[in-house]
């Protein structure tokens, strides 16, 4: 059958199917665009389950058809994090490209970069952190994930089912703030004067260009009392921020979530998923990507990549360790290569309920392969401002883990929330800046439901704790929990309390806010550098203009720039920012909610 046979076919099974779909509630979307080399495609996206063998059928076969078109071309994605598999679903859903020619490589024992979660009811759980999602502005996330069935709710996909899960548990904290006497602060007042309110509308008309190498410390020098502010502890801890943190990514976040500026003291634009970010987000990803074959290698670290002589970005090969030694994958003509260059988890260790986390910030994975990268060509980055200086940018969380819930029922007095209701609460005159978040039980899916865990984190691990006098980073898990109770004044209930306790694991992250260093506009490259014929890096160091890094929405945004342009995408649009900070109804309640 030649392809206009098939294209015949395929249209007579898009109009049956429409005809058959045209009486049910759930809509098709039907896009036309066309093939490299002249063939016309016709791409169906069906909510309702796909169950016409015909239209499966001619679908199947077109999409061979487009395979063909790119031979035997591979493409290769150095690190496995969330990033790297957007960027191979792309390659598949939208370049209809062969799953067993994309290879990701990653150097850990298991996919997801900073998007984890894992343990058992022995030992406890973990999770490193919990990337905050947002249904207002994480627009190309929600269409990816729009595609990728669930693996749960049967019929849905993994954007639904976050979805549905998440208006089912609005967030609404109501303790958003605990002083150093356990009292819940009013936090309905942002706090400022009139000198806040007017360097904060400075910041926001002054052009980018303007703020190369800036701090917010720099910025709001001249009224120091913006750091005293409710405004600032709840912005501080919800995107951790600190003062010496870059005055582009602060402002940035300003601009992206301007409409969260006037609720952010009940955090309710937080959406929830089912489980950890690993079990609810990365593992539908892995089973698409399984079911069309990607060949995955893990505990294989790219040491180098080797590019063409002369003018331009052509990588030609990479170097590669593994269990068997060391090796090299030669890049023939039309092969691509997609670099995560840097990772914010980079040198993480873990502790234990009596054993403190090492704190090793030497040699960084990702960022050693970046520096490699970054001396042979223009235009590649500088790492140096995020992987320089660990001090700056490290932070510890910890996961607790107890038997029953004599705990969290503590915790739910105190706060008024219920698990899965509070977001973070933060005790703002603790030493190590220390909060909390209680998710919706269970938390993972090997959690038996008489296990219970929640989650917190410290932004300043190099000082004393108020009650254990030990830095953060020395103290071990039962120690952290300790300081912890005494903040929320369960120290009277200390001895039943630890008697419940299965572990508590603490996790130092020496580069865990690296990405909000202060920088040049050039240190982070564009996601296809100029002068690239094959090359790509993503990453929450590359350069997007208007979006905010440290967030899911910017890896999937990144992978889809890095696949879209290298492969002449141009039926398919990616998702912009959506402009917030232009809408005069958000505009104006920002506006009311400075002078609360």
């Amino acid at each position: 059958m030649n392809k206009k046979h098939y294209k015949k076919a395929y249209k007579k099974a898009i109009k049956r199917f429409n005809r058959k779909s045209r009486n049910n509630t759930n809509r098709t979307l039907l896009t036309v665009g066309a093939i490299a080399g002249g063939a016309a495609l016709a791409t169906l996206a069906v909510k309702s389950s796909k169950n016409n063998q015909t239209y499966k059928t001619a679908q199947k076969q077109l999409n061979l058809l487009q395979c063909e078109e790119y031979g035997d071309r591979e493409v290769y994605f150095i690190g496995g994090g969330l990033a790297s598999l957007a960027g191979a679903a792309y390659l598949i859903r939208d370049c209809h490209f062969k799953g067993e020619n994309i290879h990701i490589i990653e150097g850990l024992h298991i996919l997801g970069g900073s998007n984890d979660g894992a343990g058992s009811e022995a030992d406890g759980f973990v999770c490193r952190g919990g990337r905050m999602l947002n249904e207002e502005t994480y627009e190309n996330f929600w269409e990816l994930f729009s595609s990728i069935p669930s693996l749960d709710m049967p019929g849905m996909s993994v954007t639904e089912e976050i979805l549905n899960f998440d208006h089912h548990h609005p967030t609404h904290a109501q303790a958003r703030l605990v002083d150093k006497n356990g009292k819940i602060l009013d936090v309905k007042s942002m706090g400022f004067n009139q000198a806040d309110r007017m360097a904060l509308g400075k910041l926001m008309i002054t052009p980018e260009e303007k703020l190369d190498d800036m701090t917010i410390e720099e910025w709001f020098a001249h009224t120091p009392h913006f750091f005293e502010t409710n405004f600032w502890y709840m912005w501080q801890t919800t995107f951790a921020f600190q003062k010496w943190s870059s005055l582009f990514e602060f402002k940035r976040y300003m601009n992206r979530m301007i409409f969260e500026f006037s609720r952010i003291e009940t955090l309710e634009g937080v959406t929830r998923t089912p489980y950890n970010q690993y079990e609810s987000v990365i593992l539908p990803l892995k089973a698409y990507l399984d079911t069309h074959q990607v060949d995955f290698s893990i505990n294989a670290t790219v040491t180098d990549i080797e590019f063409a002589d002369g003018e331009g970005i052509t990588a030609t090969a990479l170097y590669i360790e593994d269990s068997e030694g060391e090796k090299v994958i030669k890049l023939n003509k039309g092969d691509v290569c997609i670099m995560t260059n840097g990772s914010m988890t980079d040198s993480t260790t873990l502790g234990d309920l009596h054993t403190a986390p090492e704190y090793k910030p030497e040699d960084p994975i990702s960022a050693k392969l970046w520096k490699k990268v970054a001396s042979k060509k223009p235009n590649l980055g500088n790492p140096s401002p995020f992987f320089d200086y660990p001090e700056e940018t490290n932070w510890e969380s910890f996961t607790v883990t107890c038997k029953g819930n004599k705990l969290l029922k503590l915790i739910e007095q105190f706060s008024g929330n219920i698990p899965g209701s509070g977001a973070l609460m933060t005790f703002k005159d603790s030493n190590w800046l220390m909060s909390i978040v209680v998710a919706a039980q269970p938390h993972f899916k090997a959690q038996p439901m008489d296990t219970t865990i929640f989650w917190g984190y410290g932004l300043y691990t190099d000082r004393m704790g108020d009650y254990v006098k030990k830095t953060m980073r020395e103290c071990t898990g039962e120690e952290i929990l300790i300081e912890l109770l005494h903040h929320l004044h369960l120290e009277d209930k200390q001895e039943e309390i630890l008697e419940t306790v299965i572990n508590v694991i603490p996790c130092m992250m020496p580069y865990i806010v690296s990405q909000f260093q202060p920088r040049k506009m050039t240190d982070r490259p564009k996601v296809v550098p100029e002068g690239s014929t094959n090359f790509a890096m993503i990453s929450q160091f590359v350069e997007i203009p208007d979006d905010m890094v440290f967030t899911e929405e910017y890896s999937v945004r990144a992978a889809r720039i890095a696949v879209y342009t290298l492969f002449g995408v141009k039926d398919k649009e990616i998702c912009p920012v959506t402009p917030y900070k232009k809408d005069p109804k958000v505009l104006k309640e920002a506006l009311k909610t400075s002078y609360r």
